[in-house]
């Protein structure tokens, strides 16, 4: 007897993807994983101290907190940088990579944003080179001459394995996210399913941030988030931090 469904097809059934596809998709999960070296989990972009001032003090005031900096501040204008490294590196534009390689280190507001972004940067790419190295990397690496901040080096060794721009900003995007509500949980502190509401209840903003970033141009960078940078500026000088910024 022939039985009928209405539950929809395995997904087996209805295509999948490619070999280019799931390499892209295995190689952005594992370099922004909170298991890639990079160190991120030391740092807390001035989270700590918005949380010491006042400013962040439970779930709903970090969530405005990080949508603002993600929208309207570095988080925008890294994945803007970072966009436009994809673009240059897949372009082979050397003379471009540079630029934009200097232009992101010079825009950076404090010393301690400084060590987090050329550190994590830096990580990432040794460990690209050592672990997932591939044929026109270290050319690309070479042009920046000099230091490569966090979104240029995911830009670049993005680029260089043939990952698509899109995926490749989103996994960006949650990486980050994900890591400033892990340092929240840590400060406020939060409970586990109060720090997955935030990055659910963010989603929105990552979806918008990467479609500003990957249509805009260097010309569209700019921040808007003063009270995040002064958190930055002032966390140097806080009596106890569990985090380096």
């Amino acid at each position: 007897m022939l039985m009928t469904t209405n539950e929809p097809a395995p997904a087996a059934d209805s295509g999948g993807m490619t070999a280019a596809e799931a390499a892209a998709l295995y190689r952005l999960m594992t370099w922004l994983s909170p298991s890639f070296p990079v160190g991120a989990f030391a740092y807390s972009s001035g989270i700590e101290w918005a949380v010491e001032a006042g400013d962040i003090t439970d779930a709903a005031s970090l969530h405005g907190w990080l949508a603002a900096v993600l929208t309207d501040g570095s988080g925008f204008c890294d994945g803007v940088l970072l966009a436009q490294a994809h673009r240059a590196a897949c372009a082979a534009d050397h003379a471009g990579l540079r630029e934009i390689a200097e232009l992101a280190a010079a825009l950076v507001p404090s010393r301690e944003r400084q060590l987090e972004t050329t550190a994590q940067g830096r990580a990432f790419i040794e460990i690209a080179r050592s672990a997932w190295n591939c044929a026109g990397l270290d050319p690309l690496i070479a042009a920046c001459d000099g230091a490569i901040v966090y979104p240029v080096a995911v830009g670049i060794v993005s680029a260089a394995h043939k990952v698509p721009l899109e995926p490749a900003l989103h996994a960006f995007f949650h990486a980050v996210v994900s890591n400033w509500i892990s340092a929240g949980a840590r400060l406020v502190p939060l409970g586990q399913t109060d720090s997955q509401r935030v990055l659910a209840e963010l989603e929105p903003a990552v979806i918008l941030t990467a479609k500003r970033a990957r249509e805009a141009s260097l010309d569209d960078l700019g921040s808007a988030t003063f009270r995040a940078d002064l958190a930055s500026l002032r966390h140097e000088t806080q009596y106890t931090r569990l985090f380096r910024s």
